[in-house]
């Protein structure tokens, strides 16, 4: 559960730096310990439903479900299959659409979360006819470690991450060994632990990847191995406010900071810790950077994802009490004075007054008053 935000209309002139502080001692308890995985060739009598709908059969429908490779103990592995076959005995499973629940398992850890999800082979998604499409074999994978909460905030990731098995399943054990089972052995490095190497490899210096992915500032990566590149890329990613604001605004944004810096922000890890160049900084984003440094040592890495949320949470909020203040001032001069003092308080207003002036490019009201705030905003930055 997220930890509460302050109440725009209540708190609407106090500074955002609470919010980098609301890592949670709750949270901080939870650890993943050991992972699992479980994959298992699924089929039915029934023909595959290729319209969105449940997959699966209901009770007395003949289906199967034969193990192809799993790290579980056996004991522990059956009441898994058992706990896969009642949610698809009750269609309780969508194709390719990956659910999260907590199971009671006869491991140390006794309940963990458990993602599953079912789908088809990709090759023959791509040669099925219709005739073969109804008898083509399906795949049914689990991923299992930390909570259902934790797996929940990395549903999206763990959906990702199956189609990319899609393309690499093949039946022949050769492949299954050499190829899948390095994979499924691999989901939480993969999936669930990106963010966190990318908070300890850049320790303090996380403020500028946030400012950079908070001001749609672009980011080009030298002398990094390939895992260290795509762990830098998706926390940019999974920072920005990308699915969050408008799709034009995100656009727009990615323009004019392009055209205002006309360089990027560089990363080079050349040495041990990473080199940053043409960088940008904020009260907000050093705020929430101690939040997540300060989170790294306790070693749980579904913290970050949860902290990324809230920071993303927080920033959102503070944009719309900004354009709710900008609606109020073009008609009065007192909240024209509560819009700069927001601003001036936030530890963002760098960046929000860039993403309300592209929003309001086309309202000329609304664009008087930026183009004021941005006269007071240098004005002040000057003295």
């Amino acid at each position: 559960m997220l930890p509460a935000l302050p109440d725009g209309d209540e708190r609407e002139l106090e500074s955002s730096e609470e919010g980098g502080g609301g890592a949670g001692d709750e949270r901080r308890a939870e650890r993943h310990g050991s992972t699992y995985h479980s994959l298992y060739g699924y089929r039915s009598c029934r023909s595959s439903r290729r319209d969105g709908g449940a997959m699966g059969s209901p009770p007395g429908s003949d289906f199967s479900l034969s193990l192809l490779d799993t790290n579980l103990p056996a004991e522990a592995e059956t009441e898994l299959r058992s706990f896969i076959a009642k949610r698809l005995a009750k269609g309780a499973v969508f194709e390719e659409m990956g659910n999260v629940a907590t199971v009671e398992l006869s491991i140390p850890e006794c309940k963990v979360g458990c993602y599953y999800c079912l789908f088809q082979q990709e090759s023959l998604l791509e040669t099925a006819t219709l005739e073969s499409e109804n008898n083509a074999p399906e795949y049914v994978v689990c991923f299992l470690g930390g909570s259902e909460k934790g797996l929940e905030l990395f549903r999206l990731e763990l959906d990702k991450y199956v189609q990319s098995l899609k393309l690499s399943l093949d039946l022949e054990q050769k492949t299954l060994e050499t190829c899948v089972n390095p994979y499924l052995r691999s989901w939480f490095e993969n999936s669930i632990c990106p963010i966190q190497r990318v908070v300890q490899l850049f320790q303090e210096k996380l403020a500028f990847l946030l400012h950079a992915a908070l001001s749609y500032t672009p980011v080009e990566v030298k002398n990094a191995d390939e895992r260290t590149e795509k762990d830098i890329s998706r926390f940019l990613a999974a920072a920005s406010l990308q699915g969050l604001v408008q799709e034009g605004t995100m656009t727009s944004l990615c323009i004019a900071m392009t055209e205002e810096q006309h360089k990027s922000m560089v990363v080079d890890c050349i040495g041990a810790q990473p080199q940053l160049h043409n960088t940008g900084s904020n009260r907000f984003c050093e705020d929430w950077m101690h939040a997540f440094v300060n989170g790294a040592e306790g070693g749980n890495p579904f913290l970050f994802q949860q902290i990324l949320e809230n920071f993303k949470l927080k920033a959102i909020q503070d944009i719309n009490n900004l354009k709710r203040f900008i609606r109020q001032a073009e008609m009065n001069h007192y909240a024209l004075f509560k819009c700069y003092t927001f601003l001036k308080n936030c530890g963002s207003g760098d960046i929000l007054l860039k993403i309300v002036k592209v929003e309001h490019a086309e309202m000329p009201e609304a664009r008087n008053v930026v183009t004021v705030l941005e006269e007071f905003m240098r004005e002040t930055a000057v003295a």
